[in-house]
């Protein structure tokens, strides 16, 4: 006899919250509060909670989300703009009776693709139906050891001389607090996007998170020289890990090193939190330099699994970064005045996740 499979809704479901926090791949993207924030701030997606319930408790899920556009099709993704967003599983079978589940939800939907996200869970789904690409890189660096000793693995001209840089500027570093420093992050995040060639977020997603979550949760760090906002980290805690899931930067003050004094403070008040890893996200591999910032800083690099349905997607998507088309929307984002590329993005993530 098989496990009962349900779907519930996380923000009326008094159990959601607490089994994120128990499982031991659960992560600030799995709460009701980011679901929340998803379809407050995006109309094309809708998230669908699949859960395995044994003796009245949740013990495995898989949150995926109907994406739905014109441009893109209908597909299901766990989970939308989340950097870690492993199934809530523990074993093999777990992951083969929720994978199942949700082949089954895309059919009824009529969605021709599946894609889910992991990092930490990626040995338990064997299911061959589901092709897999480690094309993105996770890094991070362990908090075991004192300061001084995670110090000595930076890079010593390129992070270690550039954290003293910063300190000898008079860079200010502080807590953001009020939505005026949100947006003032989200003014530095234009600039940097635009130098990147890429779209920006919305402005709504950013501040739907901002306003669900406690700041315990998710806070901004920012630095500014004679009060002009400089340069900004979007942190995020839960449990054991910080993770800094946004980095920017105003690019006229590089010479005195703003994000890596942002960075090293991070990391500081990390430490002295008790928090045990201190992530820098997720990079596509075609990205050298932030590959080698991040490397400088004497992190563990591992891949961050990407598992498709069908198969044959995997091919597209490896193939999808260095497209025509993607080289065209960076030529375009450089180009446009930043009104339009502001409007450029609000469009683009109508059809991204």
């Amino acid at each position: 006899m098989h496990d009962p499979v349900t779907e519930i809704d996380p923000v009326i479901d008094p159990r959601w919250d607490a089994f994120v926090e128990n499982h031991p791949f659960g992560w600030l993207s799995h709460l009701s509060g980011w679901k929340r924030a998803l379809e407050t701030s995006f109309n094309h997606l809708r998230g669908h909670y699949i859960a395995l319930i044994r003796g009245g408790a949740i013990d495995a899920a898989l949150p995926i989300y109907e994406v739905k556009s014109r441009i893109t099709g209908r597909r299901l993704v766990s989970i939308p703009f989340a950097t870690l967003s492993d199934p809530l599983v523990g074993t093999c079978e777990d992951g083969a009776a929720l994978f199942q589940a949700a082949l089954d939800l895309a059919k009824e939907l009529g969605a021709d693709a599946v894609e889910v996200r992991t990092l930490l869970s990626g040995d338990l789904i064997r299911d061959e139906r589901f092709g897999m690409t480690p094309f993105f890189k996770h890094h991070r660096i362990e908090l075991d050891a004192p300061l001084e000793g995670i110090s000595r693995r930076f890079h010593r001209s390129c992070v270690r001389q550039r954290i003293a840089r910063a300190k000898a500027s008079g860079i200010e570093v502080a807590e953001g607090e009020t939505e005026k420093d949100l947006q003032d992050f989200y003014g530095l995040y234009l600039g940097s996007r635009k130098k990147l060639g890429l779209p920006p977020q919305p402005y709504h997603f950013l501040e739907a998170l901002w306003k669900t979550f406690p700041r315990e949760r998710i806070s901004l760090l920012m630095a500014r020289k004679d009060r002009e906002p400089i340069g900004g980290l979007m942190l995020f805690r839960f449990k054991s890990r910080v993770s800094a899931e946004f980095a920017v930067y105003n690019d006229g003050f590089l010479n005195v090193s703003p994000l890596h004094g942002l960075f090293w403070e991070a990391i500081q008040r990390a430490h002295r939190e008790g928090y045990k890893t201190f992530d820098f996200g997720r990079t596509a591999p075609t990205n050298q330099t932030l590959m080698d910032f991040k490397n400088r800083w004497g992190t563990t690099v591992v891949d961050i699994p990407h598992f498709y349905f069908p198969k044959s997607l995997c091919e597209k998507k490896s193939a999808k970064n260095g497209s025509l088309t993607h080289a065209i929307v960076r030529e375009v984002c450089k180009a446009a005045p930043r009104p339009l590329f502001v409007g450029l993005g609000n469009i683009l993530y109508r059809h991204r996740s």
